[in-house]
């Protein structure tokens, strides 16, 4: 077992792997990282590869993106590429753009310097968001919040260029130190995204035993693990991420703090909570995030008042639907399919808005305003930890009005619904609360054919329902339909 690495030691030197002793190869990186990494070589800088793509590369897995470290200050990066901006205003970044793909060039770091995936980027335009109605884009960013009054404190330490600041719990604010490669891998967060892959001469350069790690798949922090959560709480997040997105085991030292830290996640800015949620339910590992999330104690620090109706309830069908929802989301996201953030919040506040609505009188239930209210105060209290954006809890508010609509179809108004821009989502939401039994069967297999007939068909499908209350089934008998009397005129 590898001991833990003390990130004090910058004098500790790598542990070079030559390309004929790993599995990285060019043929599987991206062309455009590619060029990235050449001019900067070619403009007499060192460049490298670093973090999550090298570790995909070497597990065979196909990296989402890929991330260059350098010593190339972020203004000579903008002199290399016409297709770069500058980003970020914690520690500076360069974005090189081809196309719809980004390469993403960081200096490097001192060794308490913030990760990139820690750090929100500030100066983004504010329609730059990851999260849209048609899928999952680019990572979000998000403005840091001000720190509440009497919670920060700033150390300032020796030299022109260093300036950090610290909150009371011993969270980094605020880091904007350049340093060499020897420092940089310091500043990372878990030994199996701190390998470097050097275009020079295709070497591997391990300072942390991360090739050994992630060939135990072993998922293990750089340093004192209780520092570095109270240093950046989501770090928590990102190791209950990795171990379910990877299925790593986590170090037993990197594990043990993270129960007692989790209230932590609370000095966090709900924006960032938003990014850290998606990328933990929306990226094709949610059902097993969520099963790590419940396990470590970082739901109730995350949603408590999903965590608490789960604890409430455990093995409920409300929980089995929210786990099933899960699943069905990971296997679009395998199939390259659009998920949106709606669906997934919806998700999560059923049980909450269960909870809320059983509360109420018996007979008000199924009533749309009843349900509405609900809605509205689950989302309000997923809020208190989670900036989730307006169009998203509309959209929550409107999948959840619709059920209703949905489960008491009425003649020739239930073709509207097929109109509504949210009745996909609806429908989809309907079909997993009938498999659960949570909704009648027989009125889902009614919506799911009356989206694949002809006009025609449907308008004669809303006939046959009349004013029933639920469809017909096929084949029975419709009785007489009875003429509405017309009113007299009055004179």
């Amino acid at each position: 077992m590898n001991s833990p690495v003390d990130p004090t030691a910058t004098a500790v030197k790598p542990q070079i792997i030559p390309r004929s002793d790993h599995t990285v190869s060019r043929a599987h990186i991206s062309p455009n990282a590619l060029r990235v990494l050449y001019r900067l070589r070619e403009g007499g800088f060192q460049a490298f590869l670093v973090g999550g793509c090298v570790r995909d590369l070497l597990l065979g897995i196909t990296p989402k993106d890929f991330d260059v470290a350098t010593d190339a200050l972020p203004e000579e990066v903008r002199k290399l590429f016409r297709n770069c901006r500058l980003v970020g205003r914690r520690f500076r970044l360069a974005h090189v753009f081809f196309g719809r793909e980004t390469i993403e060039v960081a200096t490097f770091r001192a060794s308490s310097a913030p990760s990139q995936a820690e750090e929100p980027i500030a100066d983004l335009d504010d329609d730059e968001t990851v999260a849209t109605e048609e899928g999952i884009a680019e990572e979000p960013v998000a403005e840091p919040e001000p720190e509440p009054a009497g919670r920060r404190r700033d150390s300032f330490e020796q030299g022109a260029d260093t300036h950090r600041a610290f909150d009371e719990s011993g969270r980094i604010l605020r880091d904007n130190v350049y340093g060499n490669i020897d420092e940089d891998v310091w500043r990372r967060d878990f030994t199996a995204n701190s390998l470097y892959y050097n275009i020079a001469d295709f070497s591997l350069w391990d300072y942390v035993h991360g090739a050994a790690d992630i060939a135990s798949r072993t998922l293990r922090l750089i340093g004192d693990p209780e520092t570095r959560y109270r240093e950046d709480p989501v770090r928590m997040l990102r190791a209950a991420r990795f171990e379910a997105k990877l299925e790593f085991s986590l170090d037993a030292a990197t594990a043990a703090p993270i129960a007692p830290l989790a209230e932590l996640l609370g000095g966090v800015p709900p924006a960032r909570l938003f990014d850290e949620t998606l990328k933990l339910f929306l990226t094709g590992h949610g059902a097993r995030s969520y099963e790590v999330l419940r396990r470590r104690g970082l739901l109730a620090a995350l949603l408590p008042t999903v965590d608490g109706y789960a604890a409430a309830h455990p093995g409920s069908l409300v929980e089995k639907l929210l786990i099933q929802g899960l699943r069905n989301t990971d296997e679009r996201v395998r199939a390259d399919k659009p998920v949106t953030p709606t669906f997934l919040f919806a998700l999560l506040i059923y049980g909450p808005v269960a909870r809320i609505i059983e509360a109420m009188p018996p007979e008000r239930w199924h009533e749309t305003g009843a349900i509405l209210d609900a809605c509205d105060q689950a989302l309000r209290e997923a809020q208190t930890r989670i900036a989730i954006p307006r169009r998203f809890s509309l959209g929550v508010r409107e999948m959840f009005a619709l059920q209703p609509r949905l489960e008491h179809p009425r003649g020739r108004r239930a073709l509207r619904s097929l109109e509504h821009p949210r009745f996909r989502a609806a429908y989809d939401l309907l079909l997993l609360r009938a498999e659960l039994g949570l909704a009648s069967q027989e009125t889902a297999q009614w919506w799911t054919r009356l989206q694949t007939v002809s006009g025609q068909e449907q308008e004669q499908m809303a006939d046959e329902l009349g004013g029933s209350a639920t469809p017909r089934r096929e084949g029975a008998r419709r009785g007489p339909r009875r003429r509405r009397r017309r009113p007299a005129s009055s004179a």
